[in-house]
């Protein structure tokens, strides 16, 4: 995922209002006594015109991250491999440490996931947003991450975006 700041046509299409409260949400972040769990973050959703926030600590259970990719069963398969050893040996490995009905539930579970529509949402994206967030913040930096979110019946994946005070939020001054 690309570490850059907003460009001005990634935020076409939002309101002036929207504008306001971005500008708003930096203010809130900038003056916040470092890190926290409490942080915004904020949410596009292109299809309905809407500009949400919410906390955090909440993103995931308003987002849940898919997480079967990092299933431990399919770790220590991948593991095996990366090491040497024989696929057929490395699964009958994994067969013996973990069962046989673990390991084809992960392994269903796995590809399964391939069929719906994660918008590539998982775990290691999220768990990249929290540690990028926590990482500028420490350093001094007024950033807000924004999620613009997938359209639900399309393939495309969820863009994650930063805000921050040198994004080009108002191109126009109100009278």
């Amino acid at each position: 995922m690309a570490e850059v700041d907003t460009a001005p046509h990634e935020l076409a299409g939002l309101t002036v209002r929207q504008q306001l409260g971005l500008i708003e949400v930096l203010d809130e972040v900038r003056r916040a006594d470092g890190w926290s769990w409490q942080l915004p973050v904020l949410l596009r959703e292109r299809c309905w015109l809407r500009l949400s926030r919410t906390p955090l600590t909440v993103l995931h259970r308003l987002l849940p991250p898919d997480g079967r990719d990092d299933a431990p069963e399919l770790m220590q398969y991948r593991r095996l491999l990366q090491k040497g050893m024989d696929p057929l040996l490395a699964q009958q490995s994994c067969w013996h440490d973990f069962g046989i009905e673990d390991c084809q539930r992960a392994l269903r579970d796995y590809w399964n996931s391939h069929d719906t529509a994660i918008h590539g949402w998982t775990a290691e994206r999220y768990r990249h947003l929290v540690s990028s967030y926590r990482e500028r913040i420490e350093r001094g930096i007024t950033a807000v991450p924004m999620l613009v979110l997938a359209r639900k019946s399309s393939v495309e994946c969820h863009q994650l975006l930063w805000i921050t005070e040198n994004t080009p939020v108002m191109r126009h001054t109100c009278a």
